[in-house]
C-alpha cells in the first residue's frame, strides 16, 4: 500500500489541485486497487482533483488489508491482480460485516459479458472497462456515492458520521452496517458529541450533559468512557479527538455543515 504522493511521484510533480463537486461529499476516502502503476496514477490524479482522498493497493491481499484498516467510502477494483483476483477480493469484502456495504466499482480490461455478469452478481455496484475516460470514472464514483447516501437518508432519523451511523429511532449505532453494542451512557456520550461535532466539549460540559452532573461522578470517568467508546468504534474511533488540557471534540466529517 502506498499513499497518493508516492503514486504521483511516478510521473513527477503534477501539482494536483482539488476541484470538488459541490453536490457530493468531497474528502471521502477512495481505495484504488490495480497492479498497473500508470493506471493507479491516472485514477488517483483525477479522483484527487475532484476532492477525494486516495489510497492505493497493487495486490488483492493489500486491497483487503487497506479496506479493513481505512474503511473507505468506495473501492475501485481491478479484476486481474496478484495473489487474489478482483473476484476473490470482492467475495471477501461482501463476506466481511464491516465492509459488506462498501460500494465497489470494477475497473478491468476484461470486457466479456460473463466477466461483467460475474462481477455484478458478486455485488459490484458498477463495471467500467479499460481503456476508459477518467472523467467518466469520476462521474461513476460520484453517482455511486450519491446513491449510497440517498439510501442512507431513507432509513429514517439517521446521523451519518463517516463509517458510523446513529439511528435515533432505533436507539442503535452501526459501523459500516455492523451493529455496535454500546451501553446507555456510551450511546448518550456519542450522540452528545455528534450533536456538537466540530466543537470542543470540556469534561465539565460532558459531565453535565451525559451524567447530568451527578455529584459522585469525577472527570476521569469521562476519559474512561471515551476510551471505551473509541475502542468499540475501531478505526472510526479516531474521529473523537482529544483536545489536550480541555476535553474532547468529534471531528466534523468532510462535507458536513
Amino acid at each position: 500500500m502506498f499513499i497518493l504522493s508516492r503514486v504521483l511521484s511516478l510521473h513527477g510533480d503534477i501539482g494536483v489541485k482539488p476541484n470538488p463537486d459541490r453536490t457530493t461529499q468531497a474528502g471521502d476516502r477512495i481505495l484504488v486497487v490495480d497492479d498497473e502503476p500508470d493506471i493507479i496514477a491516472l485514477v488517483a490524479y483525477h479522483l484527487a482533483r475532484s476532492g477525494y482522498r486516495v489510497s492505493t493497493a497493487s495486490t488483492g491481499t493489500e486491497a483487503l488489508q487497506s479496506a479493513r484498516e481505512e474503511l473507505p467510502a468506495l473501492i475501485v477494483l481491478d479484476l486481474m491482480l496478484p495473489e487474489l483476483s478482483g473476484f476473490e477480493v470482492l467475495e471477501r469484502l461482501r463476506a466481511d460485516k464491516a465492509l459488506a456495504d462498501t460500494p465497489v466499482l470494477m475497473l478491468t480490461a476484461r470486457r466479456e459479458e460473463p466477466d461483467r455478469v460475474q462481477g455484478l452478481s458478486l455485488g459490484a455496484d458498477d463495471y467500467l472497462v479499460k481503456p476508459f475516460s477518467p472523467q467518466e470514472l469520476v462521474l461513476r464514483v460520484r453517482n455511486i456515492l450519491r446513491r449510497t447516501r440517498v439510501k442512507a437518508s431513507e432509513r429514517g432519523n439517521v446521523v451519518a458520521l463517516g463509517a458510523v451511523e446513529i439511528d435515533r429511532d432505533a436507539h442503535a449505532v452501526t459501523l459500516q452496517g455492523r451493529p455496535v453494542e454500546l451501553t446507555a451512557t456510551e450511546y448518550k456520550l456519542l450522540t452528545v458529541l455528534a450533536d456538537r461535532r466540530g466543537r470542543v466539549q470540556s469534561r465539565a460540559q460532558l459531565l453535565e450533559s451525559v451524567w447530568e452532573s451527578a455529584p459522585d461522578i469525577q472527570t476521569r470517568t469521562v476519559d474512561m468512557h471515551v476510551q471505551r467508546l473509541r475502542a468499540k468504534l475501531g478505526p472510526a474511533g479516531d474521529m473523537i479527538e482529544t483536545v489536550r488540557g480541555f476535553g474532547y471534540r468529534l471531528r466534523r466529517p468532510h462535507g458536513d455543515r
